[in-house]
């Protein structure tokens, strides 16, 4: 990514909201805002417009500007096979499953850092399959690295 370490670094925390899409939310009405709290412990969590907060996860590594650790309880809801409804979209908070997505940033050079993302233990899903299906495609994580990333380097 054409950015220093904590430029990369605070784009994904404090930028969150200038790159993740809208419609990637579990809110009932639009999503205002998404937050990561910066500590261990703190909350991952959406807003919508009218108030509404809806938690993703939590912060279980929190080491600027190296390393970020999110905890991401969101799973897989789908009508007839989870017996969650999609009012709320493809996923659902729910507190006892965790997945994790850990970020890795690394200085290559002056205004250049890499960025590895890693989201580990898909098998916890009630379907991995969906859930990864998901995720690796258009809406997924490489759809929101690119966002990210443009983000990054316009901010």
């Amino acid at each position: 990514m054409p950015a220093d370490i904590n430029r990369a670094f605070e784009a994904f925390v404090d930028g969150i909201d200038s790159w993740w899409p809208v419609q990637n939310s579990i809110t009932r009405a639009p999503q205002a805002r998404v937050t990561i709290e910066p500590r261990v412990g703190g909350r991952w969590y959406e807003e919508s417009v009218d108030g509404e907060q809806c938690d993703w996860g939590k912060v279980l590594t929190w080491d600027p500007p190296h390393r970020l650790v999110l905890a991401w309880q969101l799973q897989t809801a789908i009508p007839g096979i989870t017996g969650g409804g999609l009012c709320h979209g493809f996923w659902r908070f729910e507190p006892g499953m965790r997945t994790e997505v850990e970020l890795r940033f690394t200085t290559l050079g002056p205004r250049r850092t890499k960025v590895d993302l890693e989201h580990r233990h898909l098998d916890r899903f009630v379907h991995p399959e969906h859930a990864r299906s998901y995720l690796d495609n258009d809406g997924g994580w490489p759809e929101l690295l690119d966002r990210y990333t443009r983000a990054a380097t316009t901010l």
